[in-house]
Protein backbone atom coordinates (compact mmCIF):
# COMPACT_ATOMS: atom_id res chain seq x y z
CA UNK A 1 0.00 0.00 0.00
CA UNK A 2 0.91 3.26 -0.77
CA UNK A 3 1.70 6.09 1.86
CA UNK A 4 -1.44 8.41 2.23
CA UNK A 5 -1.99 11.67 4.07
CA UNK A 6 -3.20 11.37 7.28
CA UNK A 7 -6.82 11.19 7.69
CA UNK A 8 -7.12 10.34 4.08
CA UNK A 9 -10.13 6.85 3.49
CA UNK A 10 -7.83 4.01 2.73
CA UNK A 11 -9.78 1.85 -0.18
CA UNK A 12 -8.91 -1.37 -1.02
CA UNK A 13 -10.39 -2.99 -4.30
CA UNK A 14 -10.93 -6.66 -5.08
CA UNK A 15 -12.09 -7.94 -8.06
CA UNK A 16 -13.36 -11.21 -8.86
CA UNK A 17 -12.00 -11.35 -12.68
CA UNK A 18 -13.35 -14.72 -13.69
CA UNK A 19 -17.17 -13.54 -12.24
CA UNK A 20 -16.84 -10.17 -13.29
CA UNK A 21 -15.22 -10.17 -16.70
CA UNK A 22 -17.48 -11.91 -19.42
CA UNK A 23 -18.90 -10.87 -22.17
CA UNK A 24 -22.64 -10.75 -21.20
CA UNK A 25 -21.69 -8.42 -18.29
CA UNK A 26 -19.17 -6.02 -20.51
CA UNK A 27 -17.52 -4.38 -17.08
CA UNK A 28 -14.81 -1.91 -17.70
CA UNK A 29 -11.91 -2.08 -14.35
CA UNK A 30 -11.89 2.19 -15.21
CA UNK A 31 -15.37 2.01 -14.06
CA UNK A 32 -14.86 -0.05 -10.87
CA UNK A 33 -11.31 2.25 -10.11
CA UNK A 34 -13.71 5.12 -10.16
CA UNK A 35 -16.43 3.14 -7.82
CA UNK A 36 -12.82 2.87 -5.53
CA UNK A 37 -12.23 6.18 -5.63
CA UNK A 38 -15.68 7.64 -4.80
CA UNK A 39 -14.96 6.05 -1.27
CA UNK A 40 -11.55 7.34 -1.02
CA UNK A 41 -8.23 7.30 -1.74
CA UNK A 42 -7.31 3.79 -3.70
CA UNK A 43 -4.41 2.23 -1.42
CA UNK A 44 -4.81 -1.22 -2.73
CA UNK A 45 -6.25 -2.28 -6.39
CA UNK A 46 -6.45 -6.54 -6.77
CA UNK A 47 -7.85 -8.27 -10.19
CA UNK A 48 -7.54 -11.63 -9.16
CA UNK A 49 -7.36 -14.65 -12.05
CA UNK A 50 -7.22 -18.21 -12.87
CA UNK A 51 -4.63 -19.56 -14.92
CA UNK A 52 -6.34 -18.95 -18.03
CA UNK A 53 -6.53 -15.33 -17.97
CA UNK A 54 -4.63 -14.50 -21.23
CA UNK A 55 -1.57 -12.67 -21.14
CA UNK A 56 -3.41 -9.04 -22.67
CA UNK A 57 -5.95 -9.56 -19.93
CA UNK A 58 -3.05 -9.37 -17.07
CA UNK A 59 -1.26 -6.57 -19.17
CA UNK A 60 -4.38 -4.43 -19.64
CA UNK A 61 -5.47 -4.78 -15.92
CA UNK A 62 -1.51 -3.75 -15.21
CA UNK A 63 -2.00 -0.61 -17.54
CA UNK A 64 -4.98 0.45 -15.47
CA UNK A 65 -3.42 0.30 -11.63
CA UNK A 66 -4.52 -3.31 -11.00
CA UNK A 67 -1.90 -6.04 -9.26
CA UNK A 68 -3.53 -8.64 -11.61
CA UNK A 69 -3.34 -11.61 -8.59
CA UNK A 70 -3.41 -15.15 -10.86
CA UNK A 71 -4.37 -18.42 -8.92
CA UNK A 72 -4.00 -22.13 -10.13
CA UNK A 73 -8.21 -23.12 -9.82
CA UNK A 74 -10.64 -21.05 -8.47
CA UNK A 75 -9.51 -17.39 -6.97
CA UNK A 76 -11.97 -17.18 -4.16
CA UNK A 77 -10.28 -18.77 -1.42
CA UNK A 78 -7.60 -16.52 -1.87
CA UNK A 79 -9.94 -12.98 -2.81
CA UNK A 80 -11.34 -14.06 0.51
CA UNK A 81 -8.32 -14.65 2.54
CA UNK A 82 -6.40 -10.87 1.23
CA UNK A 83 -10.18 -8.90 1.94
CA UNK A 84 -10.14 -10.45 5.71
CA UNK A 85 -6.32 -10.19 5.94
CA UNK A 86 -6.75 -6.20 5.15
CA UNK A 87 -9.93 -5.20 6.98
CA UNK A 88 -8.38 -7.28 10.26
CA UNK A 89 -4.86 -6.05 9.92
CA UNK A 90 -6.27 -1.89 9.24
CA UNK A 91 -4.84 -2.33 5.89
CA UNK A 92 -7.66 0.18 4.85
CA UNK A 93 -11.05 2.00 5.94
CA UNK A 94 -13.22 0.38 3.57
CA UNK A 95 -13.41 -2.54 0.96
CA UNK A 96 -14.50 -2.87 -1.65
CA UNK A 97 -15.38 -6.29 -3.33
CA UNK A 98 -16.36 -6.09 -7.06
CA UNK A 99 -18.44 -9.86 -8.25
CA UNK A 100 -21.64 -11.32 -7.99
CA UNK A 101 -20.45 -14.25 -6.07
CA UNK A 102 -21.91 -15.29 -2.28
CA UNK A 103 -18.80 -16.71 -1.48
CA UNK A 104 -17.32 -13.73 -0.50
CA UNK A 105 -20.10 -12.97 2.29
CA UNK A 106 -18.24 -14.53 5.29
CA UNK A 107 -15.04 -12.32 4.20
CA UNK A 108 -17.85 -9.10 4.05
CA UNK A 109 -19.20 -10.25 7.74
CA UNK A 110 -15.36 -10.47 8.77
CA UNK A 111 -14.60 -6.98 7.82
CA UNK A 112 -17.58 -5.35 9.08
CA UNK A 113 -16.93 -6.92 12.25
CA UNK A 114 -13.17 -5.57 12.21
CA UNK A 115 -14.79 -2.22 12.08
CA UNK A 116 -14.14 -1.77 7.86
CA UNK A 117 -16.53 -0.07 5.86
CA UNK A 118 -17.78 -2.65 3.08
CA UNK A 119 -18.86 -1.77 -0.70
CA UNK A 120 -20.50 -4.75 -2.57
CA UNK A 121 -20.67 -3.85 -6.51
CA UNK A 122 -22.79 -6.38 -8.94
CA UNK A 123 -21.90 -6.47 -12.60
CA UNK A 124 -25.67 -5.86 -13.44
CA UNK A 125 -29.05 -6.35 -11.91
CA UNK A 126 -29.01 -9.75 -13.26
CA UNK A 127 -25.82 -10.60 -11.90
CA UNK A 128 -26.49 -9.79 -8.48
CA UNK A 129 -25.56 -11.85 -5.46
CA UNK A 130 -28.91 -10.51 -2.97
CA UNK A 131 -26.32 -12.39 -0.15
CA UNK A 132 -23.17 -10.23 -0.43
CA UNK A 133 -25.44 -7.25 -1.46
CA UNK A 134 -27.20 -8.09 1.95
CA UNK A 135 -23.93 -8.69 3.76
CA UNK A 136 -22.29 -5.15 2.53
CA UNK A 137 -22.67 -1.84 4.56
CA UNK A 138 -23.60 -0.29 1.06
CA UNK A 139 -24.40 -1.93 -2.44
CA UNK A 140 -24.23 -0.66 -5.67
CA UNK A 141 -24.94 -2.40 -9.15
CA UNK A 142 -22.91 -1.20 -12.21
CA UNK A 143 -25.28 0.63 -15.09
CA UNK A 144 -27.86 1.94 -12.98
Amino acid sequence: MGLLDRGETRVALFVDGPNLLREEFDVDLDDLRAVAADHGQPALTRLYLDEHASPSLVRAAESRGFEAVTTSGDVDVRLAVDLTRVAVTDGADVVVVASRDADFKPAVEAANAAGVRTVAVAPGAHGRSDALRNAAAESLTLGE
